[in-house]
Protein backbone atom coordinates (compact mmCIF):
# COMPACT_ATOMS: atom_id res chain seq x y z
CA UNK A 1 0.00 0.00 0.00
CA UNK A 2 1.50 3.32 -0.98
CA UNK A 3 -0.16 6.09 0.75
CA UNK A 4 0.27 10.03 0.23
CA UNK A 5 -1.31 12.75 2.39
CA UNK A 6 -2.77 15.67 -0.88
CA UNK A 7 -3.40 18.98 1.53
CA UNK A 8 -4.72 20.64 -1.51
CA UNK A 9 -7.69 17.71 -1.87
CA UNK A 10 -10.32 19.80 0.00
CA UNK A 11 -13.80 18.49 -1.71
CA UNK A 12 -15.72 15.58 -3.74
CA UNK A 13 -14.14 17.22 -7.04
CA UNK A 14 -10.58 16.82 -5.93
CA UNK A 15 -11.54 13.42 -5.11
CA UNK A 16 -12.84 12.24 -8.35
CA UNK A 17 -9.93 14.24 -10.35
CA UNK A 18 -7.21 11.92 -8.44
CA UNK A 19 -9.34 8.88 -8.77
CA UNK A 20 -9.32 9.48 -12.52
CA UNK A 21 -5.69 10.47 -12.36
CA UNK A 22 -4.23 7.23 -10.71
CA UNK A 23 -6.68 4.98 -12.35
CA UNK A 24 -5.10 6.59 -15.80
CA UNK A 25 -1.67 5.54 -14.55
CA UNK A 26 -3.00 2.31 -12.70
CA UNK A 27 -6.02 1.10 -14.28
CA UNK A 28 -6.13 -1.97 -11.82
CA UNK A 29 -5.14 -0.54 -8.64
CA UNK A 30 -7.24 0.05 -5.47
CA UNK A 31 -7.59 3.01 -4.16
CA UNK A 32 -9.20 4.23 -1.10
CA UNK A 33 -9.09 8.26 -0.16
CA UNK A 34 -10.30 9.77 3.00
CA UNK A 35 -11.05 13.48 2.16
CA UNK A 36 -11.11 14.63 5.52
CA UNK A 37 -7.48 12.99 6.37
CA UNK A 38 -6.19 14.02 3.59
CA UNK A 39 -5.29 10.50 2.66
CA UNK A 40 -4.70 8.56 -0.49
CA UNK A 41 -4.05 4.98 -0.52
CA UNK A 42 -3.23 3.16 -3.38
CA UNK A 43 -2.67 -0.30 -3.66
CA UNK A 44 -1.27 -0.53 -7.05
CA UNK A 45 -0.23 -3.42 -9.77
CA UNK A 46 1.39 -1.76 -12.43
CA UNK A 47 2.61 1.55 -11.52
CA UNK A 48 5.29 2.93 -8.94
CA UNK A 49 4.98 5.30 -6.50
CA UNK A 50 6.83 7.56 -8.46
CA UNK A 51 4.38 7.41 -11.51
CA UNK A 52 1.83 7.63 -8.85
CA UNK A 53 2.71 10.52 -7.37
CA UNK A 54 3.35 12.12 -10.74
CA UNK A 55 0.03 11.60 -11.85
CA UNK A 56 -1.40 13.10 -8.29
CA UNK A 57 0.83 16.63 -9.94
CA UNK A 58 -0.06 16.57 -13.23
CA UNK A 59 -3.92 16.50 -11.71
CA UNK A 60 -2.92 19.92 -10.12
CA UNK A 61 -1.79 18.26 -6.34
CA UNK A 62 0.64 18.41 -4.20
CA UNK A 63 1.33 14.51 -3.31
CA UNK A 64 3.14 13.87 0.00
CA UNK A 65 4.36 10.22 0.71
CA UNK A 66 3.51 8.89 3.62
CA UNK A 67 5.32 6.04 5.98
CA UNK A 68 3.91 2.94 6.73
CA UNK A 69 2.19 3.22 9.87
CA UNK A 70 2.27 7.07 9.87
CA UNK A 71 -1.13 8.47 11.93
CA UNK A 72 -0.11 12.02 12.01
CA UNK A 73 -3.12 14.15 11.62
CA UNK A 74 -3.45 15.85 8.37
CA UNK A 75 -2.99 20.29 8.27
CA UNK A 76 -6.08 21.70 7.12
CA UNK A 77 -5.89 23.05 3.38
CA UNK A 78 -6.52 26.85 2.71
CA UNK A 79 -8.17 26.81 -0.69
CA UNK A 80 -9.91 24.50 -2.53
CA UNK A 81 -9.41 23.58 -6.58
CA UNK A 82 -12.64 25.36 -7.64
CA UNK A 83 -14.64 22.34 -8.59
CA UNK A 84 -16.84 23.15 -5.77
CA UNK A 85 -17.36 26.58 -6.00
Amino acid sequence: MITFEVNDMTCGHCVSTITKALKATDKDAKIEIDLASHRVNVMPVSADAAELAEAIKDAGYTPMPVQAGSTAPAKSAGSCCGGCR
